[in-house]
């Protein structure tokens, strides 16, 4: 038997054979390249890459051994296209991505719609994005909101996307993809809930909270300390405030925004009363123009991928090839299709940026179908 140092040494005479053979078949994968540029052809030949697949593993008889030279070069033939895809870049055969560029968000002369009602935490966002002057109402659904820029009764939308205790708003994420509505801009909005009431109202009058559900929940330590108060739920923060200014009972309360609290006058009995401090949410300004700020670095897709092993690994392979930092990755299944998923992801970047067009090219080559849904 030989030592391991032998081994070691044969393994070091093995590995340059396998680099230059490397080098040479990614020369030809270049030429291939050029050529499929010239006849207008698509980078990715899937009935091609099958049939090669099949040939390198064809005589291959230990199990282990095929695995690996079926991965082995299904890895070769990523590269070749990832390096193809570049070449369609250096000769400015990607195009334009179909966006426009534009300085700033023209919303002075805008309509912004939220959704809930006055004093929502909504609401509260779309003043830090745009400011509290900003020609704005509000609908009951997000699906109204949405139908409401598509339709052209207004022009920006501000929705919530992701709470950082809760986590993704999947309804946001589905109507993303249905409708043809797009990202232009984000604001992350903390969260903390106020104990109000009317004039009159003190703690020790108090009998009976209403508030959202979830806020009553992110405040139960505190609730907890009052025992005797009944829980009571309510559609949403805003509306529980709206309530007890409408009843001015002194025995009633409501847990919601500073916000709200402002815009319906009421009476703060207690600040932050939510245990977590470290709450936020996410919301996203959504458009039915394909625009982007020019400046902006971040972009959002989603996409679905063939149902067989590996492939959603071979699409993000996309990113890492092409330096771009992935932030975020959801999954939402896709209706009508048991057990399968579209997938949302974020990532840094500007679609004038050479790296995200080659990226796209790919992913939009590779996948079942691909949305891009906004770059802000």
């Amino acid at each position: 038997m030989r030592s391991l140092e032998e081994l070691r040494n044969e393994l070091d005479r093995i590995d340059p054979q396998i680099i230059q053979l490397y080098e040479e078949r990614m020369s030809v994968c270049e030429e291939v390249g050029e050529i499929k540029i010239e006849e207008g052809r698509k980078v990715f030949d899937r009935n091609r890459e099958q049939q090669k697949l099949a040939q390198v593993t064809r005589e291959a008889k230990d199990p282990f051994y095929k695995k690996g030279l079926t991965e082995l070069f299904e890895q070769l033939m990523s590269q070749s296209r990832k390096l193809q895809y570049q070449l369609l870049t250096k000769k400015g055969a990607l195009g334009r991505l179909p966006f426009i560029g534009v300085e700033e968000l023209d919303w002075k002369n805008s309509r912004v719609v939220f959704q809930g009602t006055d004093g929502a935490y909504s609401q509260a966002a779309m003043h830090k994005f745009f400011s509290k002057d900003v020609n704005s109402f509000h609908v009951q659904t997000f699906r109204d909101a949405m139908e409401a820029i598509e339709e052209g009764s207004a022009d920006f939308a501000v929705l919530p996307i992701e709470n950082s205790s809760a986590g993704m708003v999947s309804e946001m994420y589905d109507l993303l993809e249905e409708f043809e509505n797009y990202i232009v801009g984000e604001v992350i909005l903390p969260i903390n809930h106020y104990l109000v009431g009317t004039e009159n109202t003190t703690l020790e009058s108090i009998e009976r909270v209403y508030s959202h559900p979830q806020a009553l929940m992110q405040c139960s330590k505190f609730l907890d300390r009052h025992g005797s108060w009944q829980q009571i739920g309510a559609a949403n923060t805003a509306v529980a405030a709206k309530k007890i200014l409408n009843e001015n009972d002194p025995t009633q309360a409501a847990i919601c925004s500073e916000h709200a609290a402002e815009i319906y006058g009421l009476k703060i009995l207690e600040e932050k009363i939510n245990h977590n401090h470290n709450n936020s949410t996410r919301f996203i300004v959504v458009t039915n123009q394909k625009i982007f700020l020019k400046k902006a670095q971040k972009i959002s897709i989603c996409f679905e991928v063939a149902h067989e092993s590996g492939s959603l690994y071979h699409l993000l392979s996309h990113f890492i090839y092409n330096d771009l930092n992935m932030t975020k990755i959801e999954s939402r299944p896709i209706e009508g299709k048991t057990w399968e998923y579209r997938f949302f992801v974020d990532f840094e970047g500007n679609m004038g940026d050479a790296a995200v067009k080659n990226a796209i090219r790919g992913l939009r080559e590779e996948s079942k179908s691909l949305k891009i849904l906004g770059n802000y």
